[in-house]
């Protein structure tokens, strides 16, 4: 088994965090390749901008590799996207993970979903359909930023 990768993953909450239960679950098995560490603005106690923009960055930087669930709304507009400064928290998360040098990986859950704006300043791999041999693909062919 390779080494496991240290993985942020950017989702919309709202509409897909069943993913991230189900990665959690993948993850408990052995013969998954990667651990990754999340934090969601609904898991961040705070409903100021400012401290959950502090703890996202400072998950991304602890991450090499950035998943990105690509789900319906990946690109709806959020109500405090002023304050976020990008369209919405999967924009941010994403415009933070290449600043920071993170390998993106794109999971597209149905071809139709757009994805994130931000995701194209920067290099990234795409795979379409949510499976563990997806995932396990995509994060191992996800180019350095």
């Amino acid at each position: 088994m390779a080494d496991k990768k240290e993985v942020f993953v950017s989702f919309d909450y709202e509409n897909d965090k069943h993913y991230k239960y189900l990665l959690e679950a993948w993850d408990a098995n052995d013969e998954f390749d990667f651990v990754f560490s999340d934090k969601t603005p609904d898991e961040i106690n705070s409903e100021n901008v400012g401290p959950i923009k502090a703890a996202l960055r400072k998950k991304i930087r602890e991450a090499t590799h950035t998943l990105v669930i690509v789900g319906k709304e990946a690109n709806k507009q959020h109500k405090d996207h002023e304050l976020i400064g990008y369209r919405n928290w999967i924009n941010f998360e994403v415009a933070a993970s290449i600043e920071d040098g993170n390998r993106i990986a794109a999971v597209r859950l149905e071809k139709s979903y757009s994805l994130p704006e931000e995701i194209f300043e920067g290099k990234y791999a795409l795979v379409e359909g949510y499976t563990e041999d997806n995932i396990i693909d995509v994060l191992n062919r996800a180019p350095a930023n």
